[in-house]
């Protein structure tokens, strides 16, 4: 009897249903001569992409009970999304200190069943798992840890690696955690055909000798193979890299990444072209690892505090570049606490709430399932264009094309070869085959000729920053349902067809002319017309039912009006004015209102598609000093008055709001300002250094950015052995401050800035433009100890070294980012400035301190 079969007949004796979608056969992960990862009966590469998710656990546990949520019940609903997204793996780090006491026994609790029972409800999906039992953390983050039972709690992760009774603890959890036998699948871990593999520990950080970590590692393994364990079983190498040898001269089959090639925690949305970020991921102790025939998988990735959806697929093309075969991404928030993003506010992801970030994940998962390994696609922004992949920055788009597949993340005039081969679509706003005005993703998925399953998921709005102080009392994004215009161009369904809501609850209905109809969230069967079938809304199809829907309800409470005031404008443009309006009911008009001269001037803004709204000011109305306006929401005779969001309008006796949007309306040859202390220092992107960042001069609205430098080299306890690079860089996006006067870029010949050197002597600095493009052009100044300023000639630029900000993690990846097919230097490209204390510093004094304060940078 096959393994397979004796599962199943286990499972119906003790009454667990697995549905039809699940019955497909697995066996263990092998991996072969040449280090690659192989299924066991098939002997075919292993392919595996999804995310991390906690639910079980911590915060995410804790907050589900407070508010009176089944964590299984939300487990239903996000497993289900990971299998609508494609996924087909999972990975988590398993909060030991909460199913562990001090000395490794395994704790039966209520955590315990709940991560049961998420890989049960992962293994009907036919979705597999990487499962890393010990993560030595707390299980309080973002809040304050608890006392917890487990050897973590006791011994915390310093002494977890080098101390005899944690050593000896873990050795026993591993061997109690490994034989657990799961109660709703009746398999152990270890006997799992779910887990691919087991990862040891989660970020283990060692420092000790060569020899005491092979050592430690080795004694985890065994304690794993005691079990009759025959999983790969890998350990994490990315952290102290110089000790790859000693990992590789333990007993493990693989080593484990991550990426982070924006940094994490910058607290604010990053702005800019991050392509660069991700063209490579080089592996500098790659001949270890094919030396020793290791695996490699990604355990955690993401672009942090990047709300965009251009950017995944690219880091899926790195990770295959660099022969690494399965990759999940951190994190996906669990659906209750996506509102609020407090899990962990550097990441963002949730189908429900960041659709087009979710999409782009689901791009990703093709690119690991269809990007062979090891397969260069040259370097940015070459690469932007591979396979049946595209990518582009400056549309925030990625989109997945082929004969039977089509997946987008935004507006796209992408051609599909031939459109009636298409079995699957997903995408978010317009195409050639579907147009969508609402905010949320949407599915089609051909089920037979004729019938096609449309699955829409309600509009998701953020209405304040995803990355900030976060709390369960501050909103940071909404869902609204709403009923909004789609067209269906397909040609099997014609121009006129059935649409039959089939999800539980659902009882809309809705008439179509020439392919186009309303539509509400929900799952829906699309039939052309005199089309017969037996299909019942209840079948499964593939890893999901046909009538699965699941999404949250409106959480609108308040109108939103979200808008940001363009900061200048040149004397005789115009100004046009874009604002979202979201509110529980859509508003019977919204206004702009402004004053020319003592009369207020009231202009209707005019709805273009979803919640967008515009109106346009003409040159005449917009006096030099400060243009200042409002919008006005009015919903029946009741009016809101933003920014303020007070009941009124400006000009009622009792409105007691002078908050209003201010553009500052400046002359053509004024200096154009790219960079001022006082206001920009917050979004300065660079490397914490202690004492550095903005102080407050005596002149009001004048401030200084300082950053002294003790050392422009510091070996890296994570990366002993690289390269010394003698140099200290910060970035700042400056292209949206500047958007009224891109313009008057072209007439400005210099960069000027103002500041002086630190330590009583000169500083050499390069001062550099970064492009759209990734390329940076740049050239040297001397400031001096005497404030004053420092002039740079545009014409003398040249193309230099672009410093790849904020820094990635982990820290071995390349540090410089050079384009080699880089367009000539063209002013309207830039974006942000690049400051560097490193280039053009004699050898002899690299060693030495170096410092500036830099009060502003600006182009006349």
């Amino acid at each position: 009897m096959s393994k397979f079969v004796y599962c199943l007949f286990i499972f119906t004796c003790i009454g667990i249903n697995i549905p039809a979608f699940a019955q497909k056969s697995k066996s263990d992960v092998y991996i072969d001569k040449n280090g690659v990862m192989r299924w066991g009966d098939s002997k075919e590469e292993v392919h595996g992409f999804g995310v991390n998710h906690t639910v079980p656990f911590a915060h995410a546990y804790r907050n589900a009970v407070k508010k009176g949520i089944d964590p299984k019940k939300a487990i239903d609903q996000d497993v289900y999304h990971f299998a609508r997204l494609g996924f087909d793996l999972y990975r988590v780090h398993v909060w030991d200190t909460e199913i562990s006491d001090s000395v490794g026994n395994l704790l039966e609790n209520e955590h315990l069943d709940a991560f049961d029972y998420l890989l049960s409800k992962l293994k009907e999906r036919g979705i597999n798992y990487v499962i890393t039992p010990i993560a030595f953390w707390g299980n309080g983050w973002p809040e304050p840890n608890e006392d917890t039972p487990g050897f973590s709690d006791k011994y915390g992760k310093d002494d977890c690696l080098t101390n005899p009774g944690a050593i000896a603890a873990q050795e026993n959890y591993l061997y109690q955690f490994l034989n657990h036998k799961n109660p709703y699948t009746n398999l152990t871990y270890k006997d799992d055909p779910g887990v691919i593999a087991f990862e040891v520990s989660n970020e283990p950080h060692h420092r000790g000798t060569p020899e005491s970590v092979t050592e430690f590692i080795d004694k985890m393994v065994q304690s794993m193979r005691k079990t009759g364990c025959k999983k790969p079983i890998f350990y994490n190498i990315s952290h102290s890299v110089h000790l790859a040898e000693a990992y590789f001269k333990a007993d493990i089959d693989g080593g484990t990444f991550q990426w982070y090639p924006t940094g994490l925690g910058f607290q604010k949305e990053l702005q800019g072209n991050f392509l660069p970020n991700v063209d490579k991921y080089e592996i500098p102790f790659d001949d270890v690892i094919q030396k020793n025939r290791g695996a490699k998988l990604v355990y955690e990735f993401d672009a942090a505090d990047i709300g965009k959806s251009y950017i995944y697929p690219a880091m899926a093309r790195s990770f295959r570049e660099a022969g690494i075969q399965i990759a999940t991404h951190f994190a996906y928030d669990p659906t209750y606490l996506a509102y609020a993003n407090t899990e962990y506010n550097t990441h963002y992801m949730n189908l429900a709430y960041a659709p087009q970030k979710s999409l782009s994940l689901m791009i990703a998962s093709k690119v690991f399932h269809e990007i062979p390994m090891y397969e260069s696609h040259g370097r940015y922004p070459e690469n932007a264009q591979f396979g049946d992949f595209h990518i582009s920055y400056q549309e925030d788009l990625a989109e997945y094309v082929t004969d039977e597949e089509f997946i987008y993340t935004n507006d796209t005039e992408a051609e599909i070869p031939v459109v009636n081969k298409l079995v699957k679509i997903a995408g978010f706003g317009n195409s050639e085959v579907v147009r969508y005005e609402g905010l949320g993703a949407y599915f089609l998925d051909k089920i037979e000729e004729g019938v096609w399953r449309l699955e829409v998921m309600p509009d998701a709005i953020r209405v304040d920053n995803l990355f900030g102080r976060n709390s369960l009392k501050k909103t940071r994004a909404v869902i609204k349902w709403n009923e909004w215009p789609m067209m269906v161009n397909l040609p099997d369904l014609e121009e006129d067809f059935q649409v039959e809501a089939i999800n539980d609850g659902n009882t809309y209905s809705t008439q179509i002319s020439n392919g186009q109809f309303s539509i509400r969230p929900g799952t829906y069967l699309l039939k052309a017309n005199g089309i017969q079938t037996e299909i019942n809304k209840e079948d499964n199809w593939k890893n999901i039912r046909l009538n699965e829907f699941t999404a949250p309800e409106s959480t609108i409470d308040q109108t939103y009006v979200l808008h940001e005031a363009i900061p200048e404008l040149t004397v005789g443009e115009s100004l046009n004015i874009k604002a979202a309006v979201v509110g529980k009911e859509n508003p019977a008009e919204v206004q702009l209102m402004y004053y020319a001269g003592w009369r207020p001037t009231v202009v209707e803004m005019k709805r273009g598609e979803g919640y967008s709204y515009s109106a346009n000011v003409s040159s005449d109305q917009i006096e030099p000093g400060i243009f200042r306006y409002y919008i006005v929401v009015k919903n029946g005779e009741n009016h809101e008055t933003y920014p303020a969001g007070l009941a009124g309008k400006p000009g009622d006796w009792d409105f007691s709001s002078d908050q209003a949007y201010e553009t500052k309306v400046l002359q053509k040859d004024n200096p154009v300002y790219l960079f001022d202390a006082f206001r920009d220092s917050d979004y300065m992107m660079r490397t914490w250094l202690p004492g550095s960042g903005m102080t407050p001069l005596a002149e009001p609205g004048k401030a200084e950015y300082v950053v002294n430098v003790e050392k422009l080299f510091t070996p890296d306890p994570e990366n002993e052995e690289a390269q010394e690079i003698h140099d200290y860089s910060m970035k700042f996006y400056f292209r949206d401050k500047i958007a009224g006067r891109t313009d008057d870029l072209e007439g400005k010949d210099k960069l000027v800035l103002k500041g002086r050197s630190l330590n009583e002597k000169a500083c050499i600095m390069q001062l550099a433009f970064t492009m759209k493009d990734g390329a940076a052009y740049g050239g040297l100044i001397t400031v001096q100890p005497e404030k004053g300023e420092f002039v740079l000639s545009i014409s003398d630029l040249k193309q230099v070294k672009m410093v790849t900000l904020p820094r990635p993690y982990p820290t071995f990846l390349p540090y410089y980012f050079e384009n080699e097919d880089s367009n000539p230097f063209n002013i309207k490209n830039v974006e942000s400035l690049q400051f560097s204390i490193g280039p053009g510093i004699p050898e002899n004094e690299l060693v030495e301190k170096h410092g500036v304060a830099i009060e502003s940078v600006r182009m006349e």
